[in-house]
């Protein structure tokens, strides 16, 4: 299978995330079968920082649909 992040070809899917993370930016790579798309390169957070500094601070609890439920479990309110 053929994975395509920009001009290039790539024989893997991890030479392609390899590529990918070099960019450092938002890309697509895609296949016959599918699609990836995001911006690749966190391999790990440590004290709240990627290791080239970032702050990262994105967590499931807090995105959208997560604190609704969260709140309204917190005030027992009855589902919609």
């Amino acid at each position: 299978m053929v994975y395509k992040v920009k001009e290039k070809e790539f024989e893997s899917l991890d030479l392609a995330m390899q590529y990918a993370k070099t960019l450092n930016e938002f890309i697509v790579i895609k296949s016959k079968d599918f699609e990836i798309c995001g911006m690749f390169g966190v391999d790990s957070v440590k004290d709240g920082k990627t290791p080239d500094g970032v702050v990262y601070d994105w967590n499931k609890s807090s995105r959208i649909g997560r604190a609704k439920d969260a709140k309204r479990s917190r005030l027992n309110l009855q589902p919609l």
